[in-house]
């Protein structure tokens, strides 16, 4: 027997045959063309049949799987119409000479590694979205690539290894033949990922390359609670996966159990538990997770995959959409923090030697007023439609809150003489993510109506620790004392001058740091939808007055 450690989806346990199944771009033609014409015509025959493709799948998966699943087919058709992206193709095909095929292939290739170099996660897993569009598209331009090769048929359970998965092979898979997926990378985020725990398909990621030629066609199994894959697994083990699969059934009806429920601790301490979002696709996901709302909207994403800024209007409708469909809970958009990882050619922004530390935040909204002003009134127009919040992200300073502030009200000022309606109460907040905002919490608390600590830049700039550097990975602790301390001290400023403080980083979903948060007094944790459950379970099995001499000591005495 072979045990293999990866990262599972889910918590399930699986058994079948292995089925190695992974995919390449070996075979794919690349010659200089001779008419440019011929192969910008057979690209858009190509195109429209792959987004006609795309479009009946989406129909197909809203039949049988519902909204939530099919709006995943709704951003990939978004993707294949992408403008950068359809020029990215054309300008290969004319400035390089190069045939239909490899400029696809090439322009994706692009496309694939600009996804994966950001910083986000949601976005990272956007780069299988990108190859799963390749793939439909040369599938359009020619038989002989081994990674649209036809499919092995299955006439037993198996689960499926490969390198890479996508969301349209778990939407076409015959659920009764397909036990589990097993992936050599991978992402919890992507689109097949969410597929699959919505399908309640196991799936074990980032195994690597450990799953070696000879295994396949061996009895395995999955347990992706634990995130490991077992090859030949032995009587004993079986039977113990057998016990675990009864256990999780039992886990997750209790977690289902607790939709409904407050976020009370045992002695009465109540913490308000949102998700965050990076569009309005995931909404569905968050009302199905049964968060209280959405402690963090990244707005900067409707700037990106895009060749122009997006519109008022264009802004207004998508926050409008997550307003309404939220029926009063609190929205937070942050605004636009663009800069640093996540980047677009169209705001023509310079070489930087270290990014993350440059022109980024509000410090591009600031030298660009209009870019915000834009932004701001889209979000006060759609305030009128739902319970909506501000925030502004990377704030150094109380000059800073201020001109934004003066910004804002100008907006409210000029909808006002225009008869647009919009809510008066709208809280403004700020982003506390630098040691620097951290340090003057108390005077920026008088200034703003919440705080939102973004835990993962304040634990990046606190220990001057890269977090897109890999050689330091070992060294970044999100436990380490001094951002404990860091996040007490800017919760104890916010309540001294009554304004609420929430956490939207990483750490908000860490259940080991669940305790240590209520300890603090922290009002709200925002986290990914599908750790809202977990979390509130922790809350509510809770008694902080019992913890909180023991937590205080280790971390702040």
């Amino acid at each position: 027997m072979v045990i293999l450690k990866g990262k599972g989806i889910g918590e399930s346990v699986s058994f079948g045959t292995l089925l190695i199944n992974k995919k390449n771009f070996d075979n794919i033609p690349k010659y200089f063309h001779e008419s440019f014409d011929l192969e910008k015509s057979r690209l858009e025959k190509a195109l429209d049949s792959a987004i006609k493709e795309n479009a009946d799948m989406y129909k197909k998966t809203l039949e049988i799987s519902g909204e939530k699943e099919a709006e995943i087919f709704e951003v990939h058709g978004m993707m294949i119409k992408d403008k950068d992206y359809r020029l990215s193709i054309l300008n290969i095909i004319q400035n390089e000479k190069y045939n239909c095929e490899y400029a696809v292939y090439k322009a994706s290739k692009k496309f694939h590694e600009m996804f994966l170099n950001l910083d986000d996660e949601y976005m990272r897993s956007r780069a299988a979205d990108v190859k799963d569009i390749c793939l439909n598209i040369l599938k359009y331009l020619t038989d002989e690539i081994d990674g649209k090769k036809e499919e092995p048929k299955i006439d037993s359970k198996v689960i499926v290894f490969s390198d890479d998965l996508m969301p349209s092979e778990v939407s076409n898979a015959d659920k009764n033949l397909i036990s589990g997926y097993i992936l050599s990378g991978g992402s919890e985020c992507s689109h097949a990922s969410i597929l699959a725990r919505l399908s309640n398909i196991p799936m074990v990621l980032g195994i690597g390359e450990h799953i070696k030629p000879e295994y396949d066609g061996m009895d395995v199994a999955i347990d992706s609670g634990e995130g490991k894959v077992y090859i030949s697994p032995d009587t004993d083990t079986v039977k113990m996966l057998k016990r675990k699969e009864k256990q999780y059934v039992k886990k997750h009806e209790s977690l289902n159990s607790l939709k409904g429920k407050e976020n009370i601790t045992l002695d009465g301490y109540k913490i308000n538990i949102y998700a965050n979002i990076n569009n309005d696709f995931q909404i569905d996901e968050v009302l199905n997770s049964d968060a209280g709302g959405i402690g963090l909207f990244r707005s900067e994403f409707l700037y990106l995959n895009r060749d122009t800024y997006p519109t008022e209007e264009e802004q207004f409708e998508t926050y409008k959409k997550i307003a309404e469909k939220m029926g009063g809970n609190k929205v937070i958009i942050r605004t636009l923090d663009i800069g640093s990882d996540k980047s677009a050619d169209y705001f023509e922004f310079p070489e930087e030697i270290n990014p993350a530390m440059g022109y980024r935040g509000v410090r591009v909204c600031l030298d660009r007023p209009e870019i915000l002003i834009t932004q701001l009134r889209a979000i006060y127009r759609a305030s009128n439609y739902g319970n909506i919040s501000i925030m502004f992200p990377m704030i150094i300073s109380e000059t800073e809150v201020k001109t934004l502030k003066a910004m804002a009200a100008k907006v409210r000022e000029d909808l006002k003489k225009e008869n647009i309606p919009f809510s008066e109460d709208v809280e403004i907040g700020i982003m506390v993510e630098t040691p620097a905002a951290a340090l003057i919490s108390d005077i920026l608390a008088s200034e703003v109506d919440f705080f939102s600590i973004g835990t993962n830049d304040l634990t990046q700039y606190t220990l001057a620790i890269d977090r897109q550097n890999s050689k330091v990975n070992q060294f970044f602790d999100s436990h380490h004392k001094s951002i404990l301390r860091m996040i007490k001290l800017i919760v104890d400023n916010a309540h001294k001058h009554g304004i609420w403080a929430g956490i939207c980083g990483e750490m908000s979903s860490d259940e080991s740091l669940t305790e240590v948060f209520l300890a603090m007094g922290v009002d709200e944790l925002s986290m990914p939808s599908s750790s809202i459950l977990k979390i509130r379970k922790k809350v509510l099995e809770t008694d902080v007055g019992k913890i909180k001499n023991k937590i205080f000591k280790k971390f702040f005495k």
